[in-house]
């Protein structure tokens, strides 16, 4: 698990094909910033732009650690296996304190940017979502952009999908990698856990038999 809450940018900085296949994944290198990897061993989960993967394998003195990317992650995902910088956030502790809201790392469908301007100090991100993501997406709720918790500050709906609007403050900016997004540019999109946990009761309940009547 993890709470949106980037701790490091890092940058892919190898991608190697497993196979010759579109069916076969890669192999991916990931550069950290110094020290960022002291803590951590193989088998741990780094989310790398909101994608939960296992470092299976740690090189401390290069500051580095590689990950295998399936095939279907890569098809499901967004900026995985291409040159350039990642937000990172290592998997929470019970003890840590829950900064952003709760993210499962899995991501949940791939936007893109509309809009990305400065408006007076902060910074508008408009990102256009899929259609069946927009029951989840609320004026004020929570969603996770390439692993960034943010708020929803509003919702339109449209036949080509859903068009949110979100507000970056300029530490956002300065401290993850989407101070270089454009529009155009695919983004990893996770849902509120919470809001898929609703609307799961809800459609069972809307499916439920009605109870028969007593005898």
């Amino acid at each position: 698990m993890f709470t949106g809450i980037i701790t490091g940018v890092g940058r892919i900085a190898a991608v190697h094909a497993l196979g010759s296949s579109l069916a076969h994944g890669k192999r991916i290198s990931v550069a950290c910033p110094p020290r960022y990897l002291d803590d951590t061993q193989p088998g741990d989960s780094i989310a790398v732009n909101g994608a939960c993967m296992t470092a299976t394998h740690i090189d401390l003195p290069a500051c580095q650690f590689g990950f295998d990317a399936s095939a279907e992650s890569l098809l499901r995902t967004a900026g995985l296996d291409h040159i350039g910088p990642v937000n990172l956030e290592k998997a929470m502790r019970a003890s840590d304190r829950l900064g952003g809201h709760i993210v499962a790392g899995h991501v949940d469908g791939v936007g893109s940017v509309s809009r990305f301007a400065a408006i007076g100090e902060s910074w508008e991100l408009c990102v256009l979502a899929p259609t069946e993501l927009a029951k989840y997406l609320a004026f004020k709720g929570s969603i996770t952009v390439n692993g960034v918790s943010l708020t929803v500050n509003s919702v339109t709906d449209g036949g080509d999908g859903c068009a949110i609007s979100i507000n970056l403050i300029p530490h956002t900016v300065a401290n993850t990698a989407l101070g270089g997004l454009v529009a155009g540019t695919p983004v990893n999109l996770e849902i509120d856990l919470i809001a898929r946990y609703v609307e799961r009761m809800l459609s069972l309940t809307t499916l439920a038999p009605a109870p028969e009547g007593n005898p």
